[in-house]
């Protein structure tokens, strides 16, 4: 049974909650990184505001905006509206997104990805069942326009494949993630975060990604679309 949705009160409560944990367990530092969620009956967005610190967001600044990015109240919002904007439009499932300047994740475009459309072999049974593919998206400035559309592209692109993805890693700026909750995606971006560390730890070993007939087993037992 699927979870009761949040109303808007709750959505900024868990916001917050999640902006804590994230800032508490270094998945974010400073005032790097932002959070959004859809609302409920297509009554906009809510997204942390421009250069907060996700570790001390307060409910009532948190912005609001309508369905076409016109902000209603709170601080101003994000300058990577936007591109959190393309990533719902693209994809109708995502109710919430995260993205990070997670340490190991950045390192990973520093020192090299596994592949530009995997960033990430698929090292862990969750790995690929909590995350599934993540193509890098090439640098631009943080708040380019242009990279709300390459995602959105990248969004489709994988969808013909019958291989949704529901993440992307932005070179030397971090990962953003999209799920139905802030619960799912934060979990995700865990394991996504976690899976860059084991790489890193193990890259000089060449560790084996697991082999076609272990995701085979993943797919067939879990429906993973990998």
């Amino acid at each position: 049974m699927n979870a009761p949705q949040m109303n808007e009160s709750e959505l900024r409560i868990e916001i917050c909650r999640v902006g804590l944990s994230l800032y508490q367990r270094q998945y974010v530092h400073a005032s790097a990184g932002n959070i959004s969620v859809r609302l409920p009956d297509e009554a906009g967005y809510l997204i942390t505001p421009t250069d907060a610190c996700l570790g001390q967001l307060d409910v009532q600044a948190i912005a609001k905006v309508d369905m076409n990015g016109y902000q209603v109240s709170g601080d101003r919002a994000s300058k990577t509206l936007a591109l959190h904007r393309a990533i719902y439009a693209a994809d109708p499932t995502a109710q919430c997104v995260i993205h990070t300047h997670s340490t190991h994740l950045v390192a990973l475009t520093l020192c090299g990805v596994w592949q530009a459309e995997d960033v990430l072999p698929p090292l862990t049974p969750y790995f690929v069942m909590k995350v599934g593919h993540v193509p890098l998206i090439p640098y631009h400035r943080p708040g380019d326009p242009k990279v709300g559309a390459l995602i959105s592209q990248k969004i489709h692109q994988m969808h013909a494949c019958n291989t949704p993805i529901r993440a992307v890693l932005l070179d030397r700026l971090g990962p953003n993630v999209w799920h139905e909750s802030l619960a799912q995606a934060s979990a995700a971006l865990e394991e996504l975060e976690e899976t860059a560390r084991l790489y890193l730890m193990t890259n000089g070993h060449q560790p084996a990604p697991l082999t076609e007939d272990q995701i085979q087993a993943l797919r067939d037992e879990f429906d993973v679309k990998w």
